[in-house]
C-alpha cells in the first residue's frame, strides 16, 4: 500500500462508510416510510376525488339530457303529454342501473361506461324514426315509448356507472346504515338538483346558437359522453353520426331546411322559416292546397291567415281563426261616453300572429303589445304583416303588468288577454292577483276581453271564470262555435275557444252593431266580429263550486287538469294539420 494511502477512520467500525451511524440509518428508514405513507395518502385522496368528480359529471350530463329529451319531444307531442311518464322513466331507469350494476358489469359485452357515448349518440337517430309512428302511438304513449328506448337506457347505464364508481368510495367513518344509503340517496339528490337547475335556466338560451337548439344540444351531449369515455368501440356510432349530420331534417341548418322543404312539398306544404326559442319550436308553414299560412309553437298553432284562393295570392289578410276576430269586439262594447278610436289606449297581452293588435292599429288605436317570446314577435311582423304604433314589450307579462299597475293605473280603455299554447293556459296569467293588476290598469269605463281555450267538461274553465268574476262584476262569455253535445259525449271532451268580455262597473255589457269600417275589408270579420253563441254563466257555474277561485299560490287547481286538456288539444291539432307535418317539424 502506498505510504500516502491510509485506511479511513470511521465511527462505525472497519469498512463502514464515513459518517454512517445506526441513528442515521434509522432516520433514513423513517423518512422513506413517511414518504411512502405520504404517497399512499396522496394517491388515495386523488382516487377518492376522481370517484366523486366522475360521478358528478355523469349525474350532471344525465340531468341536462333529461331536459333536452323533453325539448326534443315537444314539437311532436307537446310539452305536457311528453312529461306524463318522463319522471317515472327516469326513476325506474336509475333504479335498474343502480341496483343492477353488478349484473350489467358482468353481462354486457362492453364496459358500462363505454356504452354510454354509444347510447347518447344514437338518441337523435332513434327519435327521428320513432316520431314517424306518433299517430299510431298517440300523445300519451308516444313520448313514453320514445324515452323508454332512449332516455331509459341512458339513465340505467349512468346510474350503473355511478354505482360502480362509488363502490370505491371510502365511507368507513360513517355509521353503517348511513354509509350504505348515502351513495344512492346522494346520487339521486345530485341528479334531481341538476335536472331542476337546468330546467330553470335552459329556456333563457334556447335558440341563441346552434349548440342551444334541440339537436345541437343532443350532439354536444353525445360528444361530451364520448370525451368522458373514449374507446375503440366508438366506431359503432358512425351510422348515427352520418344520419344526424346529413339526413336528420330536425337539425337547424340551411341545407337540412332545404331538404325538409323537399319532403314537405310532397304534402303540399312549405316551411317558410323556423327557429327555436324560449317558448318552444317556432315555425311558419304554408299549405299550398288549403291556401293558409300558420304560426306554430311546438304542437300548437298561434294563429294563421288565408293567403291564397284557387292558387292565387289575395291582397287582404283574412285571419283563419274566428276567435281572434271576436276579440276585436272589445271596441264594440257600449259605454256611457263613446270612445273614439283615435283617443283610445289598448294593451294586448300575448301576440300570436298579431291579428287583434294589428286591427287596433289600423283603426287608429294607440296599442301596446306585451309578448314574452321575441321570435314570435319577429315572425308575426315578417310573415303575417303585424303592425305597431308602439315598440313591443318583450317581457314576462306577470312582472311587467304588476309594475305598470303601480306606475300608471287606469291607463287603458281596452285590454286584450290572449295567451295560450299546447293545450293549457299559462296558469300565472289567470290568477286572482294577475287579473287584479289588469283591473287596476283599466280606465273606469274600460273593457277587457279574455281569450280562454279549454275543455268545458272539466272544472278548469269554471275555476278561471269564477276567478275573473271575483274581479270584474259584469261579464259575458261567448264560444267560438256552438256546442255539439252529441260529439262532446262521443269524444268525452268539449275543447273550445271562448272570449270573456268584462267591465269594471256593474253596468250592463252590450255591443253596438258593427259597421262597414269595423270589418277592415275582410269577410272573416263579417262572419266572426260580432260575438255569438253566448254561454249561460249561471248554468255553467252551477256545479263544482268547491273548486273556488285561483290565487297565485293555488295554481295546482288548473295544472291537475292540464294533461286531459292537452291530450284533447293534441287530437284537434292533428285534424287541422297533417301528422306528417308535425312529425317532420
Amino acid at each position: 500500500m502506498p505510504a500516502n494511502k491510509r485506511p479511513s477512520k470511521t465511527k462505525g467500525g472497519a469498512g463502514a462508510p464515513e459518517g454512517f451511524t445506526p441513528q442515521r440509518f434509522e432516520k433514513e428508514l423513517k423518512d422513506l416510510a413517511a414518504k411512502a405513507k405520504e404517497d399512499t395518502w396522496g394517491r388515495h385522496a386523488t382516487d377518492q376525488v376522481l370517484v366523486y368528480v366522475k360521478s358528478l359529471v355523469l349525474l350532471s350530463l344525465l340531468g341536462i339530457y333529461a331536459n333536452v329529451s323533453q325539448l326534443a319531444l315537444s314539437p311532436v307531442y307537446g310539452s305536457i303529454p311528453s312529461s306524463i311518464y318522463h319522471s317515472k322513466i327516469l326513476m325506474v331507469g336509475c333504479f335498474v342501473g343502480w341496483s343492477g350494476n353488478l349484473f350489467l358489469r358482468q353481462k354486457l359485452p362492453l364496459r358500462t361506461e363505454n356504452l354510454l357515448p354509444i347510447v347518447a349518440i344514437y338518441i337523435p337517430f332513434i327519435q327521428y324514426f320513432l316520431y314517424q309512428f306518433s299517430d299510431a302511438l298517440g300523445p300519451k304513449w308516444g313520448p313514453a315509448v320514445t324515452e323508454g328506448v332512449t332516455l331509459f337506457p341512458l339513465a340505467a347505464l349512468s346510474a350503473a356507472c355511478v354505482a360502480d364508481y362509488l363502490e370505491q368510495a371510502h365511507l368507513s367513518m360513517l355509521p353503517n346504515f348511513i354509509a350504505e344509503a348515502a351513495p344512492g340517496i346522494g346520487s339521486w339528490g345530485v341528479f334531481k338538483l341538476m335536472e331542476s337547475t337546468v330546467a330553470r335556466h335552459l329556456g333563457i338560451y334556447v335558440g341563441q346558437a346552434f349548440i342551444y337548439t334541440r339537436l345541437g344540444m343532443e350532439i354536444l351531449l353525445g360528444a361530451s359522453y364520448a370525451i368522458f369515455s373514449p374507446s375503440k368501440f366508438l366506431f359503432l356510432v358512425l351510422p348515427a353520426l352520418f344520419h344526424t349530420s346529413f339526413l336528420n331534417t330536425h337539425v337547424q341548418t340551411s341545407w337540412s331546411t332545404a331538404a325538409l322543404n323537399e319532403t314537405m312539398a310532397a304534402q303540399n306544404f312549405t316551411l317558410l322559416d323556423r327557429q327555436e326559442s324560449l317558448t318552444g319550436y317556432i315555425s311558419v308553414i304554408e299549405s299550398q292546397e288549403a291556401g293558409w299560412r300558420v304560426l306554430r309553437c311546438d304542437h300548437s298553432l298561434l294563429g294563421g291567415d288565408w293567403v291564397m284562393v284557387h292558387g292565387k295570392r289575395i291582397p287582404v289578410k283574412e285571419p283563419v281563426y274566428g276567435v281572434f276576430l271576436m276579440l276585436e269586439a272589445v271596441r264594440l262594447v257600449e259605454t256611457e261616453v263613446a270612445i273614439a278610436d283615435k283617443d283610445a289606449q289598448a294593451l294586448n297581452i300575448g301576440l300570436g300572429i298579431g291579428t287583434t293588435p294589428t286591427a287596433f292599429v289600423e283603426h287608429g288605436i294607440n296599442t301596446t303589445v306585451v309578448e314574452i317570446d321575441p321570435v314570435v314577435h319577429e315572425f308575426a311582423v315578417k310573415y303575417f304583416g303585424h303592425k305597431e304604433n308602439n315598440p313591443p314589450v318583450l317581457q314576462d307579462a306577470v312582472s311587467y303588468t304588476a309594475e305598470l299597475a303601480k306606475a300608471a293605473p287606469e291607463s287603458y280603455d281596452y285590454i286584450v288577454h290572449d295567451v295560450f299554447t299546447g293545450g293549457a293556459e299559462p296558469v300565472d296569467l289567470f290568477t286572482l292577483e294577475f287579473l287584479q293588476g289588469l283591473n287596476a290598469l283599466l280606465k273606469p269605463e274600460g273593457v277587457i276581453a279574455i281569450n280562454y281555450a279549454g275543455d268545458f267538461q272539466l272544472p278548469a274553465p269554471r275555476v278561471v271564470i269564477r276567478t275573473i268574476l271575483q274581479i270584474f262584476p259584469t261579464c259575458r262569455i261567448f264560444r267560438e262555435a256552438a256546442p255539439d253535445e252529441t260529439r262532446a259525449k262521443e269524444d268525452g271532451q268539449d275543447f273550445i275557444n271562448t272570449v270573456i268580455f268584462c267591465r269594471k262597473t256593474e253596468k250592463p255589457l252590450t255591443f253596438r252593431p258593427a259597421i262597414e269600417a269595423d270589418y277592415l275589408g275582410t269577410q272573416g270579420r263579417r262572419a266572426f266580429l260580432e260575438p255569438k253563441h253566448e254561454v249561460d254563466v249561471e248554468e255553467l257555474l252551477a256545479v263544482d263550486e268547491e273548486w273556488g277561485i285561483m290565487r297565485k299560490n293555488e295554481t295546482d287547481k288548473l295544472t291537475q287538469w292540464h294533461v286531459t286538456s292537452a291530450l284533447g288539444h293534441w287530437d284537434i291539432m292533428r285534424i287541422v294539420v297533417p301528422s306528417k307535418i308535425w312529425e317532420m317539424w
